[in-house]
């Protein structure tokens, strides 16, 4: 083994081996390496970063898993009021991996300045509502104060403040229709924060208050919301705990999973796996390729060292292996230089946010990475193992050559 190893490392540090018609081949090689290593790990970062990020948004919005009456369950605004008087409000005991369970209660309305109007949905909660899912995208002043008698405060996007030419501090009035449909009801709002989560589908629609203005309006009493938004510790179990919640509510209640109410866009989202996948998988096969042709070409321009190696007793396995050595140490280069610039580019991104993408396509205003230290470990593995294992056939070109002639190969 060590014999092997050290001719295999005077093979690689051999001058002639540097100036040899080789060395471009090995460049190339471990170029190409590098270059597959940087596309994988950017790939895998950003899908799963996108991913993760759209998923928090949804779900902050909207929770993971919608409980509402079966009049709602296709609906942004609640129309049949709902007991808060619930075995699984304030706390899901029944089903494990229940995070929080928070009520709310929607009503549609038109805000009307003196400039435009808009059509709006006023998410009304209470304060039991987990603020600390919208404070990400607080871009001015402060969250509505949802613990003191009721009040005007609201949280609106900057979308809408831009369509309404409204600001920070600035009140407007909001027109709902009455339950009947004869008339309306009209309430001053007065803005204390503006958000924007980078979610137009969100931030054209929603404006966030005190669940009390809806209750009022709506003339439900004190104990009737529109529905429970439940959070769930893991994401990858949503379907699952969907199920569990849905066993372990009424039978006059309905339950919804946010895969379910919004499939149009985590359909959108499995698109990025296969598309990571197919990333790795050419990657991969291209990084293998060069190792291949890279080794076919020292084996050849090393056929005397071969020849003479086995005049004087090694064997086809002691020689294949110190060819597979060396292939081992080019991988290695080029996968320490793959790693370096690809997580160094994660980084920048992280931290400067150099690449942005159009919120109206990806629903986000700059590319999101996740820089996982397993996944990106599981890649030079599987990287590595597969280059190895794909070697082991060219290097059996060495099994084929005979001594008597390899010693007078020019």
């Amino acid at each position: 083994m060590k014999l092997e190893y050290f001719i295999a490392k005077r093979l690689i540090t051999a001058k002639d081996h540097k100036s040899s018609i080789s060395a471009p081949i090995i460049k190339i090689a471990i170029t190409a390496i590098a270059l597959g290593m940087i596309m994988m790990i950017v790939s895998i970062a950003t899908g799963i970063g996108l991913q993760q990020k759209i998923r928090q948004k949804v779900s902050a919005f909207n929770g993971h898993i919608i409980i509402s009456s079966y009049n709602d369950n296709n609906s942004d605004v609640s129309t049949s009021p709902i007991s808060i008087r619930q075995p699984f409000y304030p706390k899901f005991k029944n089903v494990e991996g229940i995070s929080h369970v928070q009520a709310v209660a929607s009503k549609a309305g038109i805000i009307r300045t003196e400039a435009a109007f808009e059509g709006v949905i006023f998410k009304g909660v209470g304060q039991d509502y987990q603020t600390e899912n919208l404070k990400e995208y607080l871009v001015q002043g402060r969250l509505p104060n949802l613990t003191t008698n009721l009040n005007d405060e609201v949280l609106i996007s900057q979308y809408l403040c831009n369509r309404l030419g409204l600001k920070l501090g600035d009140k407007f009035v909001t027109y709902f229709m009455k339950e009947n449909s004869e008339g309306y009801n009209l309430r001053n709002f007065k803005i204390v924060g503006i958000y924007n989560s980078g979610f137009q589908e969100f931030d054209a629609s929603y404006i966030i208050g005190d669940i009390r203005h809806v209750q009022r309006i709506n003339k439900w009493r004190p104990d009737q919301v529109g529905a429970f938004e439940v959070f769930i510790d893991d994401f990858t179990q949503i379907g699952q705990k969907g199920k569990e919640v849905y066993q372990e509510t009424s039978s006059t209640l309905d339950t919804q999973t946010i895969e379910e109410k919004f499939y149009y866009i985590f359909e959108w989202l499995k698109l990025f796996d296969f598309n990571i996948i197919v990333i790795l998988i050419v990657m991969i096969a291209v990084s293998t390729i060069n190792m291949v042709v890279a080794l076919l070409v020292l084996i050849l321009e090393r056929t005397q060292m071969i020849g003479i190696l086995k005049s004087i007793g090694a064997n086809n396995w002691s020689i294949r292996k110190i060819f597979i050595y060396n292939a081992a140490y080019l991988i290695g280069r080029g996968l320490l230089w793959g790693n370096a610039i690809g997580i160094g580019l994660l980084l920048i991104q992280k931290y400067f946010g150099v690449i942005q993408l159009n919120p109206e396509s990806y629903y986000v205003n700059e590319a999101p990475v996740d820089i996982n230290l397993f996944y990106i470990l599981l890649l030079n593995i599987g990287t590595i193992t597969v280059c190895l294992l794909v070697l082991l056939v060219p290097s059996y070109i060495i099994t084929k050559i005979t001594p008597s002639k390899s010693i007078r190969f020019e």
